[in-house]
């Protein structure tokens, strides 16, 4: 495989584990009684709805070829809160669904490498594991817009109005940048040991 097939190849993993992150919080949402994602078209693996031509498309494609390095994302699964059945838990399962697809991405794709050694598709499907373990930690950090922050102000019942000030600092690219320095440090490290548990290595 040539440099720019091993580039399209990790661009489109990693995409189509995005698309697949975001249809799980639209099925969560869906599960807890909101169904705007459901009415915007975007409870669906199809990859137009939730392609942002920026974010998915444009800016990876650029830092791919030219700079070596990869950031992107999908388009935000729109979420009203207010409709579900639980406002806390609702967030709860949302927040989880979309890391959760990711880490059982990783799971299911790691187990065969695991247990079927010898299958020449192996070497894919690492990388596969490798980017949905990636993308399941660092949308586990607790930086705004990522799941982790929801997720802690949820599991920790935080007063979003009395931390306000806190949380628009953290959204502010301060915050994002932080988030990415601990995804370019760190979670290499973290990553590694998660991939070598699921695939026995």
């Amino acid at each position: 495989m040539s440099d720019i097939q091993g580039q399209l190849f990790l661009y489109i993993i990693i995409i189509l584990s995005a698309i697949v992150h975001e249809y799980a919080h639209a099925w969560a949402a869906f599960r807890q009684g909101d169904v705007t994602a459901k009415l915007e078209g975007r409870l669906t693996l199809n990859p137009l709805a939730h392609i942002d031509w920026w974010g998915t498309v444009l800016m990876p494609l650029m830092l791919l070829f030219f700079f070596k390095m990869f950031f992107g994302y999908a388009k935000p699964v729109p979420i009203n809160p207010y409709n579900f059945k639980n406002q806390r838990t609702g967030m709860i399962w949302v927040s989880v669904a979309g890391v959760g697809a990711n880490f059982l991405l990783a799971i299911v794709f790691g187990l065969i490498i695991r247990f079927v050694p010898g299958f020449f598709l192996n070497p894919f499907l690492a990388l596969i594991v490798m980017v949905n373990i990636w993308l399941g930690l660092f949308n586990l950090l607790p930086f705004p817009p990522l799941d982790g922050s929801k997720l802690l102000i949820a599991l920790a019942d935080i007063n979003t109005s009395r931390y306000s000030r806190v949380i628009e600092f953290l959204s502010q690219p301060v915050g994002i940048i932080v988030a990415i320095f601990i995804a370019m440090t760190f979670l290499p490290y973290v990553s590694n040991f998660i991939f070598g548990l699921i695939v026995g290595i």
